[in-house]
This record gives structure tokens, sequence and C-alpha cells, in this order.
């Protein structure tokens, strides 16, 4: 069965990090973009293997909202 799910990916100093807000404690990291979203997939795919049924139900179903904003700063 196919899901999506949401991915925020963050780029810092020591290259790029993914977390799924759906399914906590799953996340990632990677040196390129690349990297990380290859390797978020396979973090994804191994945790939901090691979910119960009602848990993914209960996991998969949370509507999460992202947007983009513009601030102005002083």
């Amino acid at each position: 069965m196919n899901r999506k799910v949401s991915i925020v990916i963050e780029k810092d100093e020591y290259g790029y990090y993914a977390y799924c807000p759906e399914l906590p404690g799953c996340q990632s990291q990677g040196d390129s973009f690349e990297e990380v979203n290859a390797n978020i997939k396979e973090a994804l795919e191994l945790y939901v293997e090691t979910l119960l049924d009602e848990e993914r139900k209960q996991y998969l179903s949370q509507e999460i909202y992202t947007t983009t904003m513009e601030v102005a700063f002083a």
C-alpha cells in the first residue's frame, strides 16, 4: 500500500537532516539533498514495517499542514 507522508528537510553546516512529523523518531541524515532523500525513504519503509496495523492507521491518518510565509525582520 502506498501512502503520502510529510517530510521536513533541513540543511545545516554538517549536511542535511530529514524527519517525518507523522512518525515519531523517524529521521535520517545525509551529506547531500539526494542522499538524505534516499536515506529518509529507506528509514520510512523500515519504520512502517515495524508498526502494528493499528499503529499504522493511527500514525498515517494524521493530517499535517505545511506552509511558507515571509516574515520581516528589523
